[in-house]
């Protein structure tokens, strides 16, 4: 689940490790963003699409694939729910203390994760010496949103708004929203070849593989009926496009899921 379209580069990762697996995934664009909302939000929506996606799909682990939705909604979700529950900051943390040569942490991700510190206490109890230099980049999910992310408004707003993380000396630089990835040209050019990017959506992909194998739930056989159910609470036609664009040709399933329905939940 995610709060839009970023969760798709987590689908896509998971995809690739795990092949003879079906992923049902939604996106509550018609809510986006979550980063500016307040936590009790964040934890309701959470809830609702947890409960579609355990009732209406039976799935056997849930992925919070959205980095705000993971600092509000992810304890509650553990213990609300008999499924394993992961989400995306534990990965990510883990992931950049791993890549980083000098301890110089960047992070960008939505405010309300940035606010959480989630990210940042995760990773100085990984490495205390840490210096963590974060920001709050609500602009990077609209134009993954609206389908701007290859435009050179996209590049010269991404330059504009990283130069500060290029003169702290960075050297890894956490995307911590699953929206960012999709900008990673523009990051990378932003904050120069030298620093690391750390796609947090990815490193919980892999984190969801391993869980799955500890716990014995994995299809290792190849199976007739993989099937890939791509929800949006927004507009199908704009969400196919950008997940089209961004996933390949496959055997995706698009349907639109209301508001109504999620709310009954």
């Amino acid at each position: 689940m995610d709060s839009g379209i970023g969760g798709l580069t987590v689908l896509k990762a998971t995809k690739e490790l795990l092949p003879n697996e079906s992923i049902v995934f939604v996106g509550d664009n018609a809510r986006n963003p979550y980063g500016p909302r307040n936590s009790e939000e964040v934890i309701e929506f959470s809830r609702q699409i947890a409960r579609f996606l355990v009732k209406e799909h039976d799935i056997k682990v849930l992925a919070i694939a959205c980095n705000t939705a993971t600092a509000c909604a992810l304890p509650v979700l553990q213990s609300e729910l008999d499924i394993p529950v992961i989400g995306v900051i534990e990965s990510g943390a883990k992931a950049a203390v791993s890549a980083s040569r000098t301890g110089r942490i960047g992070l960008i991700a939505t405010e309300g994760t940035v606010k959480s510190n989630r990210y940042q206490e995760d990773i100085n109890e990984l490495e205390p010496s840490a210096k963590i230099f974060a920001q709050a980049e609500p602009d990077f999910v609209q134009l993954v949103e609206k389908n701007h992310y290859h435009s050179t408004e996209a590049e010269r707003l991404v330059a504009s708004h990283l130069k500060q993380l290029k003169n702290d000396q960075i050297d890894t630089l956490i995307l911590g929203c699953t929206h960012f990835p999709l900008l990673t040209p523009a990051i990378q050019l932003a904050v120069g070849k030298d620093v690391s990017l750390v796609d947090a959506g990815a490193a919980t992909a892999k984190d969801l593989a391993d869980r799955l194998r500890q716990l014995n739930l994995l299809d290792d056989e190849q199976k007739h009926s993989v099937k890939y159910e791509l929800y949006t609470t927004g507009s199908v036609s704009n969400f196919k496009t950008i997940a089209t664009d961004w996933l390949g040709v496959g055997d995706w399933q698009f349907e639109h899921l209301s508001l109504q329905k999620l709310e009954k939940e």
